[in-house]
């Protein structure tokens, strides 16, 4: 007996029932996935972000988004990312209205349960936006930050940044002082046991 057909949804079916449903989600090639809810400290983090880059880009032609933006990769994800950062007039996918498809920024906070995602096919899949310069990634058990920038020829490059250094944002001409990302939590400044173990598995490195 063969097995039954996965039941696939269009974008504009599942944007629809985005618009008025109370859990995100995403979407990718018709299969709408739940995204988990965060914690305290995902929420925080995502927050200062967004403050210091609202701050930092203040009076110029780039708008600070909440993950309350749906981003539309062309032909391929919708999802929330944690903050979003588009420079000019926003840009929708045809078929709806209520989406980002230009982010020039885009920031994802790490979890245990997402990181893998977002450091791989997450982030494959963000490369095919043609205007993202950036892809930040925020650390929740260390205070660091990794960033991936984009060069004139299209290769990606990658930095990290931890306590007391400054994530320099090129394409935005933006100092993100690490510092001031982890103000008023108790994010550790170094990996140490468990967590060490966890994030070396999560890069790929194995044990």
């Amino acid at each position: 007996m063969s097995e039954p057909a996965l039941r696939r949804t269009s974008f504009e079916d599942y944007a629809a029932a985005e618009l008025d449903g109370p859990q995100k989600h995403e979407w990718l090639d018709g299969q709408v996935t739940a995204m988990a809810g965060g914690t305290p400290l995902h929420a925080q983090l995502a927050a200062q972000v967004t403050h210091l880059l609202r701050q930092a880009l203040r009076g110029g032609p780039c708008r600070v988004y909440s993950s309350d933006l749906m981003v539309k990769v062309p032909d391929g994800l919708a999802t929330y990312p944690d903050v979003t950062a588009v420079c000019g007039p926003l840009q929708s996918p045809p078929s709806w209205p209520h989406a980002a498809s230009n982010p020039r920024l885009l920031v994802e906070v790490l979890s245990p349960g997402t990181a893998a995602w977002d450091r791989s096919g997450k982030f494959l899949q963000y490369q095919r936006i043609a205007e993202l310069r950036t892809y930040l990634l925020v650390n929740p058990d260390v205070r660091r930050v990794e960033w991936f920038e984009r060069g004139e020829v299209g290769a990606w490059t990658w930095r990290s940044a931890g306590p007391g250094e400054v994530a320099t944002l090129h394409d935005l001409g933006v100092l993100l002082a690490v510092d001031e990302v982890y103000e008023d939590t108790d994010v550790a400044p170094e990996l140490t046991g468990p967590m060490l173990l966890r994030e070396r598995q999560q890069a790929g490195w194995g044990a």
